[in-house]
């Protein structure tokens, strides 16, 4: 995020795309780690070649990460989502964004190949069986939501917070400033208009014409900005007290909450100082 209406040189904010490590494992569905190989090879009929997605890829990645893992030609799935028949609530209009949920899915089942349509129906199927539950519509009714915004403000956190434990404040930051009446000012929707993973925004990123532009724009952006896990989700139900209205990462590990604006303008200045001594380390 950035903060409301400051000099814009020295607002730089926290979290972006996410590094990838490889990842091995079983075929069982889950919470996924950020990987950047697309299908793990099993042994034998036991363990079949499996897709796993990470928590916070956008649609655009699974897309992607399905026509290799299928080895079909670029653009196939994106295609197929009108032949998929998604049970996508009625907020969605048919984007998926938000319930292609993480997790590892196998590219054969009862001896049947997956299709993209089969995958796509896996992944939303378990992010409904996740996000339909009592306990999520309660957290957001809690909060003045229905689910598919609940969903909405999860991918956000999925995409700002730098840590797990980090996600409940980022998420009590967002809330709190729906609840003022603030512009959310969150980095993560700027460059899902743009179509990016970048650390900085720019002056005139921020006065791009888009509904996902949060700097221009009140409330939250018209569809989730990635797939959120079971952590994220967690983080926006069960969302701690506090008074948050800002926050910067300004170093690996230290992550900087507060509701006060020259204190935030502080914590900034520090992140533009870690960054100028040492920009590599800003990806």
């Amino acid at each position: 995020m950035q903060i409301n209406n400051p000099p814009r040189s020295t607002i730089r904010l926290t979290r972006r795309g996410r590094l990838a490590l490889i990842a091995t494992g079983a075929v069982v569905a889950g919470t996924a780690v950020a990987v950047p190989l697309l299908t793990l090879a099993g042994d034998g009929e036991d363990k079949p070649a499996a897709l796993v997605i990470p928590e916070g890829w956008r649609a655009g990645q699974v897309y992607e990460a399905v026509d290799k893992a299928l080895a079909l030609p670029a653009g196939t799935t994106k295609k197929s989502l009108g032949k998929a028949s998604l049970k996508l609530p009625n907020d969605a209009e048919g984007n998926p964004e938000g319930y292609l949920f993480p997790a590892t899915y196998p590219l054969e089942l009862n001896g049947q190949k997956a299709t993209p349509e089969s995958l796509l129906s896996f992944m939303v199927d378990t992010a409904n069986r996740k996000f339909n539950g009592a306990p999520v519509a309660a957290g957001a009714q809690r909060n003045a939501m229905n689910v598919y915004q609940a969903v909405t403000v999860a991918s956000i956190v999925q995409a700002e917070a730098a840590t797990k434990a980090d996600m409940g404040k980022v998420a009590r930051v967002i809330l709190n400033r729906l609840e003022r009446g603030m512009p959310l000012q969150m980095d993560s929707t700027i460059n899902y208009a743009l179509g990016r993973f970048a650390l900085k925004t720019t002056d005139a990123d921020t006065r791009i014409q888009s509904p996902y532009n949060s700097y221009q724009r009140m409330g939250l952006p018209p569809t989730p900005i990635d797939n959120p896990g079971e952590d994220a989700m967690r983080a926006v139900i069960n969302t701690p007290p506090g008074d948050w209205l800002y926050f910067v990462t300004v170093k690996p590990g230290d992550t900087r909450f507060t509701a006060d604006y020259a204190e935030h303008r502080r914590n900034v200045a520090e992140f533009n100082a870690q960054q100028k001594a040492s920009p590599r380390s800003a990806t």
